[in-house]
């Protein structure tokens, strides 16, 4: 990939290459406009390494300059704060003193083992980024071009990752057992579980299971939370019966996932639900949220992605409140018979 801009009207070129182009995996990322574009994909502690490079089209004519300097940024974007970028990683190499450029010329940068220590993200509210930044300072206006890459955080298998089994319900009317294989999933895993109706008062005719993700910008008072359907998965249509059982198979790997993110450098946290929702014969709707844990699957693991790995270890703690339910006498008794 090469990444240009054009010095004046017949004048040249600026380009970021990186030295391992050719080689380097590339990652689909979804970018603000909701489009998906490919970048090269690196994780936590490597290198980032490559030059930039100045093409002067008329050899006869110099370019002066206050100096050359290469960066590489980490920054998160509010979009309703965009006057104020919130840099996390900012790394500076110097590539040339004030001077003037009288012919091409390359100047080699190398960010050795960079600090990474978030997932790139492109959400409703908020993006977090990182890129190179090459300047050009000049008297006038300067040059910059920037060229973006894309990160993603690595994790173990989690040492705690318990199944979860919950009873919910409505007194009388409706009493349901669930149980899911495990609390923490990775991006390419596969949910299992069953329901299992203990008592059935009300005329069911449809139950589904949605992933739900829930994005969290701001704090204190100022908190927005914002709800996005990833999915909706059908599990039963029609009536079920006392002591029936409903095996429940997810698989997550069709879905635009990424690793949950709790309190991201204070700004903003990713988290993913299960919403079992039943409906009955008069459109009302019963459901029961439970919290599990994404995260992405790596072979190896560097140390300087503890941090990460830590997050994707800890303890789970699930949702227990039973949610939107309906009391009983918000049920007509022809609901609660037999």
């Amino acid at each position: 990939m090469k990444c240009f801009f054009r010095l004046g009207p017949s004048r040249g070129k600026v380009e970021i290459l990186l030295n391992d182009a050719e080689s380097r995996k590339r990652a689909e990322h979804k970018t603000e406009d909701g489009k998906k574009e490919k970048y090269f994909l690196f994780y936590d502690g490597e290198t980032v390494s490559g030059k930039v490079s100045l093409a002067l089209k008329n050899p006869n004519k110099r370019l002066e300059h206050q100096g050359i300097k290469i960066e590489f940024i980490g920054q998160i974007e509010l979009y309703y704060d965009r006057g104020n970028h919130h840099e996390f990683v900012s790394l500076v190499k110097d590539l040339a003193r004030p001077g003037e450029i009288t012919q091409s010329q390359a100047f080699d940068f190398e960010f050795t083992h960079v600090e990474k220590p978030y997932e790139s993200y492109t959400g409703q509210n908020v993006k977090l980024r990182y890129f190179l930044r090459a300047t050009i300072s000049r008297r006038l206006n300067d040059v910059v071009k920037e060229m973006d890459i894309v990160v993603h955080t690595l994790s173990t298998y989690p040492e705690l990752n318990s199944s979860i089994k919950m009873e919910v319900g409505i007194e009388d009317c409706l009493h349901i057992e669930f149980e899911y294989n495990k609390s923490k999933y990775h991006l390419k895993d596969v949910i299992v579980g069953k329901i299992y109706f203990l008592l059935v008062r009300i005329k069911i005719k449809h139950m589904e299971i949605d992933i739900i993700k829930r994005e969290t910008t701001g704090t204190g008072p100022n908190v927005y939370h914002e709800n996005d359907t990833i999915a909706k998965y059908e599990i039963m249509d029609g009536a079920p019966v006392r002591g029936e059982s409903i095996p429940i198979r997810l698989f997550l790997a069709g879905y635009e996932l990424t690793p949950t993110m709790r309190d991201i450098n204070k700004k903003f946290s990713v988290r993913y639900y299960l919403n079992l929702v039943l409906i009955d014969e008069e459109e009302r709707r019963y459901f029961k949220q439970q919290e599990v844990v994404l995260w992405r699957k790596g072979d190896i693991v560097r140390k300087s992605m503890s941090h990460q790995a830590a997050i994707a270890s800890q303890r789970f703690e699930g949702t227990t409140s039973l949610g939107e339910v309906r009391t009983p006498s918000q049920l007509s008794d022809n609901n609660c018979r037999q």
